[in-house]
């Protein structure tokens, strides 16, 4: 097993490809923290996972309380230890030109975005650090390395995130962690239906989407938890720094 006798913390982790990954790193021997501002899913998914024969429990958890996250981190630090910190928590907004973009709107997805992953790696490096190993994994988007029409306040929050993860690489690499970044395209979860949703017509608007990916098809959210498992796991013992890009062939 991948991940057997580790402990991974995982924000966000309520549905989507957070779900996805708890569920992937419980299956490879993690004991898995489950984190999420929706306790009621949060909480399913834990149980899911215990039910299955996996470790897991949750912890209500809002990604832009740093001392909220600290408070969680060092308790699940001293409790289990701490081997993976996956900063996945993360939100969009509606299409709009940046020019009609209200600040209430750019500073929500700032915060979570960018303020969430800065306090997971804020919380989970002097943990790190100190044992002298582990792993820092980010969840980037297409949007880290492509600006997306529109989008302008989600491609500015995730692009700082790939560059953040390069600092953060950077810093904490002669201390043994490594820090990388997932950077996805679009996947089917419910953030991507919230998108096509403010679209004119959502099942046109995902034909086209669909139509620009040479694989024809659109990510599934255990595609991308296998590409954050990789990042976890040794396997990827001298992967730092990068931006590993699952995106089905359409950033080519």
């Amino acid at each position: 097993m991948r991940l057997e006798d580790k402990t991974v913390v995982i924000t966000g982790a309520a549905s989507g490809i957070g779900r996805s990954t708890a569920e992937r790193c419980a299956e490879e021997g993690a004991r898995v923290i489950v984190t999420d501002v929706d306790t009621e899913g949060g909480r399913a998914v834990a149980e899911t996972i215990e039910d299955g024969g996996g470790d897991a429990e949750f912890h209500e958890l809002d990604v832009t309380d740093s001392d909220q996250f600290h408070a969680v981190v060092d308790a699940v630090a001293a409790d289990d230890g701490l081997d993976v910190m996956v900063n996945n928590a993360g939100t969009g907004h509606p299409a709009g030109s940046l020019e009609n973009l209200e600040d209430d709107i750019r500073d929500f997805v700032i915060d979570i975005n960018v303020k969430g992953v800065w306090n997971g790696c804020h919380a989970a490096l002097p943990h790190l650090k100190e044992q002298g190993h582990g792993a820092i994994v980010n969840v980037g988007s297409l949007a880290s390395i492509l600006g997306l029409p529109k989008q302008s306040a989600y491609s500015m929050s995730k692009g700082a995130v790939l560059n953040m993860t390069r600092a953060v690489a950077s810093e904490a690499g002669p201390y043994g962690v490594r820090a990388n970044t997932v950077c996805p395209g679009f996947t089917e979860t419910s953030l991507l239906d919230q998108y096509l949703e403010d679209q004119e017509d959502p099942e046109k608007a995902r034909e086209r989407m669909i139509q620009q990916y040479p694989l024809k098809r659109l990510a599934e959210p255990e595609e991308i938890a296998d590409a954050i498992l990789f990042l976890a796991s040794e396997e990827s013992s001298f992967v730092n720094g990068h931006g590993l890009v699952v995106d089905g062939g359409f950033s080519a």
